[in-house]
């Protein structure tokens, strides 16, 4: 089943899902794979810090990276993920504004990340990060493979 994740949302799915986001510009596109077990979750997440507005956080936990990240990680783990197998890729947090961007979101999106792996003992092994180009975001639940389009090409990582 296809499965698209908007912005300030996310989805898991199991071994005959595929989770497609789209216009990964500042925002953080993270992607979970447990391959033993097949299952998976892609977050997009929009802004770096829940703290800038509880009442959101609280009725939309995917919209931060602070909130959205391990929420993702425990609903994975309720799926019979195991830390020590899973598969953690990064995509987005650019600067789709230009070098010009007065609040660097996505340069934050990606500071916040890095904080929660590294507290968490949790490494990236592949990222997509930075830039000015929008990115669409192919995940394929039953083979962990995630592929990024971006400026008419694709990409595997």
């Amino acid at each position: 089943m296809k499965y698209v994740v908007f912005v300030g949302d996310m989805k898991v799915g199991t071994h005959e899902d595929l989770l497609v986001t789209h216009a990964l510009g500042s925002c953080l596109g993270l992607m979970v794979h447990d391959p033993v077990r097949k299952v998976g979750g892609l977050l997009h997440a929009m802004l770096p810090l829940s703290s800038i507005n509880p009442a959101k956080a609280r009725a939309n936990p995917f919209m931060f990276v602070d909130t959205g990240v391990p929420l993702l990680f425990k609903t994975i783990y309720g799926m019979g993920g195991q830390k020590q197998r899973l598969v953690v890729k990064a995509a987005g947090c650019g600067r789709p504004l230009g070098n010009d961007e007065m609040f660097k979101i996505g340069e934050r999106n990606y500071t916040v990340l890095k904080k929660l792996l590294w507290k968490n003992n949790v490494l990236l092994e592949s990222q997509e990060v930075g830039g000015t180009a929008s990115r669409t975001v192919h995940f394929d639940v039953s083979t962990g493979r995630v592929s990024i389009t971006s400026g008419g090409k694709t990409t595997d990582m």
